[in-house]
């Protein structure tokens, strides 16, 4: 009779405990969504308590991805130098005095170098989470567990929505409304200190990577931790010998492994950058950031503003709920095609129904049938993205490189994520002070150019060994 008969309760409690594992480092992912989105409902009252303009709202905004970017960087080195949990520790704790300073910036200045400190803790996340998953998790649960992550970033985009809207309405609809003495902007931004002490916390109950365990010599803490994770079954001197001989012959990739190609990089690093890019040019994070302003510009109230915007939030979980059902059965390819084509078409009709916006700034409207369908078409772009590639590509960087360059390939693609988001965070209040409809058919053409793109570019990796990549 097998062990596994004789341990029915192991198996079960065993892979309850990976879950639990895997939830906890994900909720870095639920910070890295909450404090990216939460400025949403904070711009209107920032501009208005500081009295500044677009373009100094735009520069507070985007500023926090440069830190992300940087944060990303680093973030490979902080987790082999300190380890993974004293990583997850220190980007909870940069998470949590970005937000109490956020809360109360005596200028514009400080502000934005608090968003920084943020962003590079949304950076660290981004990168510790799903390198510790991966490094928990048993083979037969690794997809399923390093979905988490993005699931983490969905649910804390949603979360930090329906703060920001309840915050406002106890205000009065108003975000620089008052609650205690302090106005309802800086408690959205300050908030945020309570799920970092949560994700402080979680981390501090889970067990360090038996890979950086063995690559740091302590070899019998390593043990206890692979029959923590993978079961009382597991063969502890064959698991120590392999993670052993993978380490000895990983040679620390250097840029000069990712040249090679016609226009200096290899062929399949620009196509990592490229799916990044696209992933950001269709405009997705305009809706995350400044759907609030983008709805108060077209005579939408700011109260109704942010209650569509925790609704596109929540469009937005259950499309990545799609894409979790569907990426493994249907292929990555197909997903990323049907969503370029989805979004083309909704990029497309919000920009027509833009074209009918009467008057600017805070004068602008829309009449009630264009308001509609700019609502609608939206919310049709958030599901569309959310079911293909915001979770395909993800799935495709931590798939498509070759094993030698994978980690370093995969930061390059990442930060150029970042600058990306950046270029059209920093550029959209400008954009749409000039033409709102004009905006969104430049994200309308990305979307439709992304489609040639997954065509000729991208390689279906469904159901291949990462060890067959070259």
């Amino acid at each position: 009779m097998s062990s596994t008969h004789t341990h029915p309760a192991t198996g079960e409690a065993h892979l309850g405990h990976v879950v639990f594992i895997s939830a906890a480092a994900a909720m870095g992912g639920f910070l890295f969504g909450y404090d990216s989105a939460v400025i949403n409902g904070a711009v209107t009252g920032i501009q208005k308590h500081f009295g500044v303009g677009n373009g100094t709202t735009a520069f507070v905004v985007a500023i926090a991805l440069l830190g992300s970017a940087a944060g990303a960087v680093v973030a490979g080195r902080l987790a082999d130098h300190l380890g993974r949990v004293r990583t997850m520790l220190l980007a909870s704790f940069l998470f949590a005095v970005s937000g109490i300073g956020s809360m109360f910036p005596p200028n514009i200045e400080v502000l934005a170098t608090w968003r920084v400190v943020g962003g590079v803790a949304i950076g660290i996340a981004s990168v510790i989470a799903p390198t510790y998953i991966a490094e928990v998790a048993p083979t037969a649960y690794r997809g399923r567990l390093a979905s988490f992550q993005q699931m983490a970033i969905v649910l804390g985009i949603t979360v930090s929505q329906l703060a920001n809207w309840a915050l406002n309405q106890a205000a009065g609809g108003e975000s620089t409304g008052h609650l205690g003495g302090v106005q309802a902007w800086q408690w959205m931004l300050g908030v945020e200190a309570i799920p970092a002490l949560v994700y402080g916390l979680m981390a501090l109950a889970i067990p360090e990577s038996p890979r950086y365990l063995i690559a740091d010599r302590r070899e019998a803490q390593a043990r206890r931790v692979l029959v923590e994770v993978e079961g009382e079954d597991v063969d502890l001197d064959a698991r120590v010998a392999e993670i052993r001989a993978v380490l000895e012959s990983a040679r620390k990739p250097r840029l000069k492994d990712l040249t090679g190609g016609r226009f200096g990089l290899l062929p399949i690093v620009w196509v990592g950058i490229g799916a990044s890019a696209f992933q950001q040019f269709v405009g997705i994070n305009v809706i995350f950031y400044y759907s609030s302003f983008l709805w108060q510009s077209v005579g939408i109230n700011e109260s109704n503003s942010l209650l569509i915007s925790l609704s596109t939030s929540i469009i937005n979980v259950i499309g990545t709920v799609i894409a979790m059902t569907l990426v493994d059965r249907i292929g990555r390819k197909p997903l990323a095609l049907a969503g370029s084509a989805g979004m083309a078409v909704a990029l497309g009709t919000a920009a027509w129904a833009f074209s009918y916006r009467e008057g600017s700034g805070d004068a602008a409207t829309l009449d009630n049938t264009h308001a509609t369908v700019a609502l609608i078409a939206a919310h049709v772009f958030v599901l569309c993205f959310a079911f293909s590639w915001g979770v395909v590509v993800w799935v495709l960087l931590g798939e498509m490189f070759p094993n030698r360059i994978r980690a370093l390939a995969l930061s390059v693609a990442a930060s150029a994520q970042w600058i990306a988001n950046w270029a059209i965070t920093v550029s959209f209040p400008d954009l749409a002070d000039w033409n709102l409809s004009a905006t969104y058919v430049i994200y309308a053409v990305f979307a439709l150019l992304s489609i040639p793109f997954v065509a000729f570019c991208i390689k279906e990796t469904k159901g291949r060994a990462l060890e067959e990549m070259g």
